[in-house]
Formats: C-alpha cells, structure tokens, sequence
C-alpha cells in the first residue's frame, strides 16, 4: 500500500499517448546498439539520401534539353557534359567526407576552411535550398501525379501536397531509418521502371545510330556556320547551365555522413558512387533518348511522359495492352519519388540547423534531439517552412526550380573553394594535392558558372527571392550570434563573482539526514549560475533547508550520431560538473548529495528525474534559476529555452512544490 505522502508518478497525458501513437515510444540511450541500429547502410543511405539527386532527373535534363530549342542535336554533348559533372562533383565530394567524417557538409567546410563568415553563408543558403527541396519536390511530385488525373480534380493539388508534407513530417519525427524503410518500394520502382525505359529506347532505336550520327553531323556544321564556334557554345553552355537542376541533391551524403553506419568515411563514399552512378545513367540516358526519339513538348505533359508514351504506349503482351499499365507505372513512380525527394531535406536540413545552433548562430534549441532522437525542432520549422513556400508560390515548378538551384550552386562554389585552398596548404603532407587540386578547380569553375548563369538568367524569375530570403537568414544569425555572446559575456562576470568565495568550514562531519528539509537544485553544468541559485537558497530561507541536492540532466544532442562514446562523453561530463557542486556545497558547511539522468528531452527526463527523487527525499523543494533580463524582449523565449518554467508545469500535478529564482542579466 502506498504511503498518503508519496508523490505519485507523472501522468500519461492524452498528449502523450498521441505522440507515442504516432511517432513511437522513445528509444533507449543506454542500449550500446542504439545508434547502430538506427545508423544507415550505403543502401539506406542511397535511398533516403539519394533520392534528391536521382529525383533530379524529372526536371534538370528537361529543362537543358528545352533550352537547345532547335539545336537538339547538341544534347549528345550536354550527355557527356552532364554524367562527367555528376561524377567531378561526387568525386570532390568524396574528399569532403574524407576530410570531414563527421558530417556538416558545405557549412563545415566553409566555416573551417574559408572562415566563419563564408561559413554561415553556406550555411543560410544550405538551410534555405534544404526548405525548397522539400517543397520543389512536393510539387514537382503533385504536378506529375495530377497530369495522369482529370483536369477537375486539379484543385485538390495543393491539399494533397500539404498532407504529403504532414505525412513527412510524421515520418521523419518518428525517425530517420523508420522514415527511409517505408520508402524503399517507391524508390527501386523508379529505377526499374526508369532503366527499362532508357535501355529500351536506345535497343529501339540502335538500328538508327548510323542516321542519328549523321543528323548530328550535319547539324553540327550547320550550326557552325549560322553561329560560329563561339555561338555555338554559348547555346551549349546556356542549356547545361539552366539544366543545373540535375546536379541538386549531390552534396546529401556529405551533410548526412552523421547518421551512416560505421565505418562512416567508407559508406558515405560508397553512397556517393551509388548515387553518380545511378544520376549520370538516368540524367544521361534520358537526354540521349529525348534526342534518338526526337520527343518534342506537349501540351500538359513534360518530356518524359512523352518519352514513355512514345516507347511504352504501344506495348502489348499477347492479347493484353500493357502500353498504358506501363506508363502510367512509369510516370507514377517518377512522381512520387518527387514526393520522396523531400525527405533529403528533412534529413539533412535540420543537421546544418543542429550544426549552426551548437556555434551559436541559430537558437540552441535546434541542436536538441527528441526521445526518438530526432532533430524535433528542425523538422517541425522545416516542414512549416516548406508549406509557406509553397503557399506562396502555388506550387509553381518552374519558379521553385530557379529559386532551388541558386542556393545550391552558392554552397557548392563555396564547398570547391574552400577544398582548393586546403589543397594548396597541404600540398608538402598531400602527394595527391595535384590532382585533388585540378579536381576541384573544375568543380568550382563548372559550379560558379552555372550559378552565375542561373542568377543573370533568372534574376527577376525567383532568383531574387532566394537571394532575399537568404541575407535576411544571414542578418539574423549574426544578431543571434551577437546575443548569445553578450549573454556569455555576462554570465562569465557572474562566474568571477564566485571565483574568489571563502569557504565556512568542512561538513564531512555533517551527515546528510533524509528526513529533513532537502533543496533540490536543477542545474545544468557546473558555473556560476548554479552557485548563484544555492546562495540565494540560504539567503532567502535562511534556517530552512539542510540538506541539498543537485540534479542534471545529460543532454544528449546531434552529436550522438558522430559516432564514438558520446553517451559515456556526456556522462562523465556530467558526473564531473555535479562532484563540483557537491564540494562547492559541503565546503559551504551544507551537506550535499547529487543526481542525474542522460536524456534527449531535457523537460519530460527532468522531470521524471525530480519524481524519483521526491520519493526517496519526501521533505525536497525543488529550486531552479531563470534569466531575467534588464528589458526583455520577445526574442528571449525563442532564444532561451524557459525549461524551469516548463518542468514546473510538468511536475506540479505530481504534487512536488518548487520555486523559481531569477537570475538577473543586465543586457
């Protein structure tokens, strides 16, 4: 029977069981596997990682192949231009995960190769291209899925766009593997149906090499003597350069190598040469089919679904007319791996937030894992983000493709620059230096050019959108920044203010006594500031307390996947900052014991952790600190948590009562 004093548990709120409904219970840190088995193999990885880049080839060799207008017989060029850019990239790319294992992509390299400026730059613009893949692919999925419908069902377009962004959203807060597994038939569908297409429409057509070599010769000299050499390769350039939607995607492992299975250099490498291989085959072979089939645009239909019509439509098997089956099969997976498309960006989005947050630049809450070890804030924000953008744009594919690639080519040319630089520091160490340099010299040429072209070519057609919404990103990390270290700045000068206190004697003789008056301190690492709480314990209850308790809670952020023994890092960490507290307090003359838990949730593990302690100590009051500012602002509660507040709220069913100390920050 339980006593009538005991604090009862924290009860399951109908909240709570919805959650655990829809996004699964909370996994346990403390499993040594844990991250291992929520790790991606190179298989897994080129799924949920490659499909941005593979889904590319609905929209980039199209919109190349539209752009040569009547010189359609250069897209046998712009297919050799096109799989050596997709493997250039990768193979920089490659070096990148080499160098960086630990994931980050263009924001890391920029930051520690170019300097923090260039850092968040690439990082702004990563976080902005990462909110239009999401919605570039939503709609680019619902534009295809939508064309094999009647016209009147078209207003249900944007809808059904949302709720495939809501289901995403579920998904990957559910977790990344969970999230990817689900997608694995959609993804190999598009492969196979897509291989099908291009190895059959170029079997089809080979009894026609020797003529197609000979349109394309004559067709060559034609267009020499019209506009010369020069013109000629400016018409080239032009297509290659607007058909850079193609190469979108390829930076995903590199940004995403946190979360790859160990030994994580080698299978990010090894996604990364899946993900050429497969980009180049389908971004190439579908060039090279647009021009064996002479396709030629449509009216609500794009080039692809011309090509299938053209090389699948008449198909029949015995008295069975599969023609239709097969296309719309074709086309289907085409769309909804559009649709798949955009889980790279909750992928990979919400880790260069997590990246950012942990240097200061964006609120710290970004960095944050949820009890399914999620990045919960970033996906949250990137999902609602991606619903605006397509709200905005009414889901207008040709706009969102120009505003998609303008961010992405700027990370890339950043990314290149910056692996220059570093070869050329290396070059006494790097007996490679020479080729890695030459490598990613053409890399930076082939992607500043196209991003030059997409800006000049597109400017006032959604380019300038991005660019707005990208220096204002930029403006509001350097306030945040700005703020963050002013804070800092402060709480150092209350760090000083303890620095020097004299002690009032050794209580080792002292024995901590349970069944008297205990303060429970919840305290983060050890400064200060929790010093500051302990004293102002006694200064306002003087005679009241005898005993104290510190309490913490490990915080367990995006680093988790860096791999290593992150969770054994912060434990010691931990146990390191509470001995702290203790000695501070028993030389105080204040018998002290301490406690903690490793969590991902700081409110929901605090709290249970203040139960379980109220149990064994029936006599606790519960202390925490809040900073308070001179003249507060509306930004604080975004940029500081409030989690006293929360776990307040949290623990006072559980009847347990606890005060609230303001810790005050003249800024």
């Amino acid at each position: 029977m339980k006593s009538a004093n005991a604090s009862p548990a924290l009860p399951q709120s109908f909240r709570s069981r919805i959650k655990k409904f829809l996004f699964g219970p909370a996994k346990n840190l403390q499993d040594p596997s844990v991250g291992h088995s929520l790790s991606l193999i190179a298989f897994f990885a080129w799924v949920g990682l490659g499909a941005d880049g593979l889904s590319s080839s609905a929209y980039g060799p199209e919109e190349a192949y539209r752009t040569l207008g009547q010189h359609t017989y250069l897209a046998v060029f712009l297919v050799f231009a096109t799989a050596a850019t997709v493997f250039i990239i990768s193979y920089a790319y490659s070096r990148i995960i080499e160098h960086f294992p630990t994931g980050g992509g263009g924001y890391v390299v920029a930051t520690e190769l170019l300097g923090k400026p260039a850092g968040v730059v690439s990082g702004c613009a990563l976080i902005v291209d990462y909110i239009l893949t999401i919605t570039v692919s939503i709609a680019g999925g619902g534009d295809a899925l939508f064309s094999l419908l009647p016209y009147s069902l078209h207003p249900w377009k944007l809808p059904v766009e949302f709720a495939a962004i809501l289901f995403l959203i579920v998904m990957n807060l559910r977790g990344v593997k969970e999230s990817v597994t689900a997608l694995i038939p959609i993804f190999l569908t598009f492969v196979v149906t897509h291989v099908f297409l291009i190895l059959g429409g170029i079997f089809l057509h080979l009894p026609e090499v020797s003529g197609v070599v000979k349109e394309v010769h004559q067709g060559f000299q034609s267009g020499l003597a019209q506009l010369g050499g020069w013109g000629l390769f400016l018409v080239l350039l032009h297509a290659y350069s607007l058909g850079g939607g193609t190469y979108t995607g390829i930076e995903a492992v590199s940004n995403g190598v946190g979360i790859l299975r160990e030994p994580k250099v080698e299978t990010g490498k090894r996604t990364m040469k899946y993900m050429a291989a497969s980009l180049a085959f389908t971004a190439g072979g579908l060039l090279l089919c647009y021009m064996l089939a002479k396709v030629r645009p449509a009216e609500g239909q794009t080039l692809n679904a011309v090509l299938a019509n053209d090389l699948l439509g008449k198909i029949r098997i015995g008295e069975f007319d599969a023609g239709p089956l097969l296309v719309l099969i074709t086309i289907a997976s085409e769309a909804i791996l559009l649709l798949v498309a955009a889980q790279t960006g909750f992928i990979d989005g919400p880790r260069v937030m997590a990246n950012m947050a942990a240097d200061s630049w964006l609120p710290r809450r970004f960095s944050a894992l949820s009890d399914r070890l999620t990045t919960q804030n970033g996906i949250l924000l990137f999902g609602l983000s991606a619903m605006a953008m397509l709200l905005y744009t009414k889901g207008h594919i040709g706009i969102l493709v120009v505003m998609y690639s303008v961010n992405v080519f700027l990370t890339f040319s950043l990314s290149e620059a910056g692996m220059i630089g570093f070869w050329f520091r290396s070059r006494k160490t790097e007996p490679t230096w020479k080729k890695d340099i030459l490598i990613q010299g053409i890399g930076f040429i082939l992607c500043f050019s196209i991003l030059g072209v997409m800006v000049i070519e597109k400017f006032r057609q959604g380019a300038w959108i991005t660019a707005l919404i990208t220096l204002v990103c930029i403006a509001l990390c350097f306030l945040i920044r700005r703020h963050y270290y002013r804070v800092a700045l402060k709480i150092k000068e209350i760090d000083r203010a303890f620095e020097n206190l004299p002690a009032a004697g050794d209580c080792e003789s002292f024995e901590f006594d349970p069944e008297k008056p205990t303060a429970v301190i919840l305290v983060g690492g050890y400064s200060g500031l929790g010093i500051h709480i302990l004293l102002n314990i006694f200064k306002h209850f003087p005679d009241t307390f005898k005993n104290v308790i510190f309490l913490t809670v490990g915080t367990v952020t995006s680093d988790f996947f860096k791999g290593g023994h992150q969770i054994e890092a912060i434990t010691k960490r931990t146990e390191e900052s509470l001995r702290h507290y203790a000695e501070f307090s028993k030389k105080m003359g204040v018998p002290a014991k301490s406690g903690y838990k490793i969590g991902a949730e700081v409110v929901e593990t605090a709290s249970e952790l203040c139960v379980e302690t109220s149990q064994k100590y029936p006599r606790s009051v519960f202390f925490a600190g809040e900073l308070v500012f001179e003249k507060p602002q509306w930004y604080h509660r975004i940029l500081h948590n409030e989690t006293a507040y929360a776990i307040l709220r949290r623990i006072r069913f559980a009847g347990l009562p606890m005060v609230i100390l303001p810790i005050r920050i003249h800024y």
